[in-house]
């Protein structure tokens, strides 16, 4: 099988792979996307309206276009396109640096690890969206700053920057932290320029021109999003604090209840960066990078550098939840191809082609497990189960609180929330005291339904037996998940059955 046979056939896989997702109910991100973008209603304060959420507008946006076309389906699908164009832009990044013999590995090296159960194969957000956006960039970038006998035409090359400055900055509009392709085409570009021999590097003027047309190109998306908050009436300040101010003061909540689930999670996403091939893909270029730096200067910079940019992003995003791991795909994806290229008289070479494989073995392996566990076993998510209960004994113009910030819940239950904050995060750091929470069950508006998804003294907060209090004068409880689950409350003013919540479900991977 030809090069180019095998990129096609790892990128058919690599959205094969995510089928089995399709049967797994939406989940809590997925669904928060979905509730922000159906009650979308920019103000001066607030970019969405009624809702919050840390995200980018282009995201959002994206969400809201996809639930128009077809819902879940149509936003899962969309991941599935993400996931082939990531590999096919993986390989056109490793044909431009090694040929493509190299191509063909590097694209079933990043089909194994895109597509591995330990990461993510379900859930459809703005890493995995953002990622062949960035991949895409990188692929531009060395295609622009080719020299010698593969120097593309100047005027090629200005649109390639151009594109490649425009993509970068385009990933960040689906999730603010994917700076990897800015970090990768900056360094490239100014690497390309100073290191190596002098007849091999990129001549001053030529690479002015590039990073000039780069820059116009990254201007572009982020021109756009201002000019959308403008003309919507945002606030500049508020769309800075939203998609970035936020996460440093949610930093600053998360260090302050610094938990031992924290560091469980931290602990598990590194033993699933091992089982998804991430830590030997890239593991294989750190150990390497000095002498592949020798060889090719430039480019192994400009690897290492993302790699290192990544890896904080990842480690700022201070949850480590799974899907933080897909950050640092286009760096093990650039890894892989620095190392294959040593073909199979060099010992890096053959030692990266079974990292490779081992990949490949664990993503099998680990996508056979899922599909035995959760979509031969166990139906339905218990999270499914509780919105679709509500859902059947709510009546037209009930809403509901879901404390605790499950989404999921909240979309399939089919009702509103009068409260801001779909995820326990934003909660936590925006409501600390939990004052706005308790304005809205105090309110006229207050909701019909709450599920207490997460215990009231959660997290320790002082104000939660306040909290307690408010609740528990104006509600009652009439379910239990599962006798000791989530607690299901009812305004005492409202006269509906019962939610008979189904146990007996399984975890989703």
């Amino acid at each position: 099988m030809g090069g180019r046979a095998v990129v096609a056939a790892a990128a058919g896989a690599a959205a094969l792979l995510r089928f089995p997702g399709h049967f797994w109910p939406v989940r809590p991100d997925e669904a928060g996307f979905i509730l922000v973008a159906r009650a979308w209603r920019p103000e001066p304060t607030s970019m969405y309206g009624p809702y919050f959420v840390d995200r980018p507008p282009p995201l959002i946006a994206l969400v809201g276009l996809l639930d128009h076309l077809g819902g879940v389906t149509a936003l899962r699908a969309a991941g599935a396109v993400a996931a082939v164009l990531l590999v096919v832009a993986a390989a056109g990044c490793a044909r431009v640096v090694a040929g493509e013999r190299a191509s063909a590995w590097t694209a079933v090296a990043t089909a194994a690890v895109v597509s591995n159960t330990a990461i993510d194969s379900v859930a459809v957000k703005g890493e995995l969206l953002g990622l062949p956006l960035v991949m895409g960039s990188c692929w531009l970038a060395l295609l622009a700053s080719r020299t010698g006998a593969e120097e593309p035409p100047p005027a090629r090359a200005l649109v390639q920057a151009a594109a490649a400055g425009f993509l970068a900055a385009a990933a960040l509009g689906m999730k603010q932290n994917l700076v990897g392709g800015l970090v990768f085409g900056a360094v490239l570009l100014v690497a390309s320029a100073t290191l190596g021999p002098r007849d091999a590097r990129l001549p001053g003027p030529r690479a002015v021109r590039l990073g000039g047309a780069a820059v116009a190109g990254a201007a572009v998306p982020v021109v756009a999003t201002v000019a959308w908050a403008l003309a919507a009436g945002v606030r500049l300040r508020t769309l800075w604090y939203d998609v970035y101010g936020f996460r440093s003061d949610a930093f600053a909540v998360i260090a302050e209840y610094s938990s031992e689930a924290n560091e469980v999670r931290f602990l598990e996403l590194l033993s699933y960066a091992v089982v998804a091939g991430v830590v030997l893909l890239i593991g294989g270029f750190v150990v390497h990078a000095r002498d592949e730096w020798r060889d090719r200067p430039a480019l192994t910079t400009a690897i290492a550098v993302m790699i290192a940019v990544d890896v904080v992003a990842l480690l700022l995003g201070g949850s480590f939840w799974r899907a933080y791991l897909f950050t640092l795909v286009p760096g093990s994806a650039l890894s892989a191809a620095m190392l294959v290229r040593r073909g199979r008289t060099s010992k890096r070479g053959v030692a990266m082609r079974a990292v490779i494989v081992a990949s490949v073995v664990s993503c099998v392996v680990a996508s056979a497990a899922w599909v035995a566990v959760n979509v031969v076993g166990p139906d339905r998510a218990q999270e499914a189960r509780t919105g679709e209960a509500l859902a059947d004994v709510a009546e037209p113009g009930d809403t509901l609180v879901v404390f605790g910030g499950r989404a999921d819940i909240q979309l399939l239950s089919g009702m509103a929330s009068p409260y801001r904050h779909l995820w326990s995060l934003p909660m936590r750091t925006l409501d600390p005291d939990y004052r706005e929470l308790r304005s809205v069950v105090d309110s006229a508006a207050a909701p019909t339904w709450i599920v207490e998804q997460s215990w009231f003294g959660s997290w320790g907060n002082p104000a939660a037996p306040v909290l307690f209090a408010d609740v528990d004068a104006r509600y009652r409880v009439v379910a239990q998940v599962c006798g000791d689950g989530a607690r299901v409350w009812l305004r005492d003013d409202a006269d509906r059955p019962s939610p008979q919540i189904p146990c007996d479900a399984g975890v989703a991977g």
